[in-house]
């Protein structure tokens, strides 16, 4: 495998796995990274024991909207990315009885670069991604062109990028990357009902505004 960045690197050597006392449980929803998976690409027949179209929440928090859709579409894979440990945990026990769920402990762009394989993920959910709303910080916001690549790879044909967040500035930012790449075009927001996410429903108590944005993938990545 060949790392673009010596972050990647890094990304890497801390990928080597959970840690000592998450090995030593049974934890089957839980994809641990091993040597020999650090420089193959997932397999999604081979992680879930079925072939079926893979759904990827991208920062998947604590798994309720995971775990929520999973139960609502029981024909699909779906694959949370998650960085913190605490959270994987949370979503391992939410998902223990449900059948069609993994959840990968990773850096979002190393995992979607890296680990997914081309044209393998029927829909990717970014679903209110740390907004930095900084500027001094806004760097470090995940929604980038470069990300938009790894997705436009992973992503089959037609396939789908939902996004959502409370902040506009992000949300302008998001839709002027997207209607700036050309393998993507910008689609219907409101075709699907999905589950909410714990971070909607506190912003739908405290009134804030939600802003959507639906990606299609149109053209072959080039």
């Amino acid at each position: 495998m060949a790392y673009r960045t010596h972050n990647d690197r890094l990304l890497l050597q801390r990928l080597a796995g959970v840690e000592a006392s998450a090995r030593r449980r049974h934890c089957p929803c839980v994809i641990e990274l091993m040597p020999e998976l650090q420089v193959a690409r997932l397999d999604g027949a081979q992680l879930f024991g079925r072939s079926a179209p893979l759904q990827v929440d991208l920062g998947c928090g604590d798994g309720s909207f995971l775990c929520e859709l999973a139960k609502q579409f029981p024909r699909k894979n779906f694959l949370g990315i998650e960085r913190l440990t605490k959270r994987v945990e949370k979503v391992r026990r939410k998902a223990q009885k449900i059948e069609n769920v993994r959840v990968l402990r990773a850096d979002t762009l190393f995992a979607v670069r890296h680990l997914l394989s081309e044209s393998s993920v029927e829909a990717f959910y970014l679903l209110f991604p740390d907004p930095w709303p900084k500027r001094r910080h806004q760097f470090r916001r995940i929604f980038t062109r470069d990300f938009l690549d790894a997705i436009a790879a992973a992503l089959e044909k037609h396939g789908v990028l939902r996004v959502a967040t409370d902040q506009l500035d992000y949300f302008r930012q998001i839709e002027w990357l997207s209607r700036a790449h050309s393998c993507f075009e910008i689609a219907d927001s409101h075709e699907l009902v999905l589950p909410l996410t714990k971070f909607e429903r506190t912003f739908r108590e405290q009134g804030a505004p939600i802003y959507r944005l639906t990606l299609r993938k149109t053209s072959p990545v080039r």
